[in-house]
């Protein structure tokens, strides 16, 4: 295939790229390189014939004509998003513009293409989205594909607002597309702005570790690499129409999670105390959801797809993978807002 990836050198996107590569696609990566975004990230594929990048902005609809018309793409992968709750708490507007404004205007471009080649049926427009649209969990159940929506963050409901847009143009123009929406990413290349990079590092740097809250709000986390397998797995067999929901089968409390990481560190990297002496209990982020779980039973069923890597696997992994790549993680610490506190609204 040849595959449109946008926001493809962000953390999930590269992820994709990196692997669709190895796969022998034919890879585009159209990103913007914002704050997030790194070249660096996909630099292991970058001299492969099989790659290509376009810098371009989601909202530029004379570019993603001239991106499209000129790579004629037999799948878009749109990745492309402002991503981080904490951001969207002290910045909404960005999250607005990029993720519904951006989506909109890249349904409107591929609809054109889409147009002008045929209407080919094996076209495929893949929307990749978040469990977050659904809101906030109690003590029992998971997220299916059938749980209405409820986003609690500008963030979220942003993203609830571009899946809402790819239906419509499914429902109304026939633009055949596929929708996924994941648990917690995590791995290597994970931008030093979310959780387990930000236990890493701060762990690494003798600094306090803190956690929102008392630490026992529970996500669901899913190694990249799998979820890359997962993307491209969806968009080659998916049902036009169908969403599918990616989880890692992996629940944790941050606090669990958290210690976890320490414990493993104080194996890899051991210093005068154990890490998790240096944990710090910091006020919780306004409308923190209490708790997120996927349940993957379609993708499973439908698709035979399932996870392949443990928590704890992927942990070791990426906790390993961080003190082999110091040059990557020093070179983002002086980007905006890293090692700060965002969104305390």
């Amino acid at each position: 295939m040849k595959l449109l990836v946008t926001g493809g050198a962000g953390f999930i996107g590269s992820a994709v790229v990196r692997q669709a590569v190895r796969a022998g696609h034919h890879v585009v990566n159209l990103d913007k390189l914002t704050y997030a975004g790194s070249l660096s990230n996909v630099a292991e594929v970058s001299d492969s014939p099989l790659y290509a990048f376009e810098r371009a902005d989601i909202c530029d609809r004379a570019r993603l004509d001239a991106i499209l018309g000129q790579h004629r793409p037999d799948a878009i992968m749109h990745l492309a998003a402002e991503s981080h709750v904490d951001r969207s708490i002290d910045g909404p507007a960005a999250f607005i513009e990029t993720n519904i404004t951006g989506t909109y205007t890249l349904l409107e471009a591929a609809r054109a293409f889409w147009t002008r080649e045929g209407k080919p049926e094996a076209f495929r427009f893949h929307h990749i989205s978040t469990d977050e649209v659904f809101g906030s969990l109690g003590p029992d159940g998971k997220f299916t594909e059938d749980t209405p929506y409820d986003p609690r963050s500008p963030y979220s409901a942003s993203k609830a607002a571009s899946d809402h847009l790819v239906r419509a143009w499914f429902e109304t123009y026939g633009l055949p597309v596929v929708l996924t929406n994941c648990s917690n990413n995590y791995g290597p290349y994970h931008f030093p702005e979310k959780l387990i990079p930000v236990v890493i590092l701060k762990a690494l740097a003798g600094a306090p570790i803190p956690i929102y809250g008392a630490g026992d709000n529970i996500r669901d986390w899913l190694y990249v690499e799998d979820h890359a397998d997962a993307l491209l797995t969806v968009v080659r067999r998916g049902e036009v129409g169908r969403s599918y929901n990616i989880g890692g089968e992996n629940e944790a409390t941050n606090l669990e999670l958290v210690r976890k990481i320490c414990a493993i560190l104080d194996e890899k990297r051991p210093g005068n105390r154990p890490y998790a002496d240096q944990i710090a209990f910091v006020a919780d982020r306004p409308g923190h959801d209490r708790r997120y779980a996927i349940d993957p039973a379609r993708v499973r069923a439908e698709l035979g797809w399932r996870p392949s890597v443990t928590l704890d696997q992927g942990l070791e992994k990426t906790v390993q993978w961080f003190l082999d790549h110091e040059d990557w993680w020093r070179a983002l610490e002086g980007r905006e807002g890293v090692g700060k506190r965002l969104g305390q609204g």
